[in-house]
């Protein structure tokens, strides 16, 4: 029951938040420009690996290295922790971010492999509100194409994309959604989350 109150405040907060604009709060010094060139790097190195035909543990490690380099994971890390985030120590928010970072280049690394064959094309940009919308199309063999974006910002001090989508599916919630659930299955013990984190990869 604790847990249960516990979640649905967080839920609720989540939506005050993003009602709020939970999102990278910096001016638009970033420019249309230097938000597709992010994307084009990182999709050109996406592609890269995907049609390297290593072996998949040499994949994974080479998403983790694409997340690490690209993305704002010390912001998404935070996000999905959520109102959890306010009761940890230091030593465990970072172990978290870690451990999340690993977890979560994994996770999207499988989806990326099953682009085997295929490729990503960047296909437009967009500023919304204080950041910048990457759109690119995943053309896979035997598939109708669709629409991966990248949510780009400079709120970090460099480029890098704080969010992302895949048909339309929102990282940013779906793993704060999935870490709160896993997090109360473990009656919000941080450290065994943690741990939970490191093995599953």
């Amino acid at each position: 029951m604790l847990a249960m109150t516990r979640r649905r405040f967080g839920a609720l907060s989540g939506v005050a938040a993003l009602v709020a604009g939970a999102v990278p709060t910096v001016s638009l010094a970033l420019s249309d420009g230097e938000a597709r060139a992010l994307v084009d790097r990182l999709v050109a190195e996406i592609n890269r690996v995907i049609g390297s035909g290593k072996s998949e543990r040499a994949m994974y490690q080479e998403f983790e290295r694409i997340f690490a380099r690209y993305s704002d994971s010390s912001y998404i890390a935070a996000y999905t922790l959520g109102n959890d985030g306010r009761r940890a120590t230091a030593a465990q928010k970072k172990a978290y971010s870690a451990a999340f970072e690993t977890y979560v280049a994994h996770k999207y690394g499988r989806r990326f492999r099953e682009f085997a064959g295929g490729r990503l094309e960047v296909s437009g940009v967009k500023a919304v509100k204080k950041w910048f919308e990457v759109s690119a199309v995943a053309y896979l063999n035997g598939q109708a194409p669709f629409d991966v974006t990248f949510l780009v910002s400079n709120r970090s001090g460099s480029n890098k994309f704080f969010n992302l989508y895949i048909e339309g599916i929102n990282m940013l919630l779906t793993e704060r959604t999935e870490i709160g659930a896993m997090l109360d299955r473990r009656r919000g013990d941080i450290d065994a989350l943690i741990a939970d984190l490191r093995a599953a990869v």
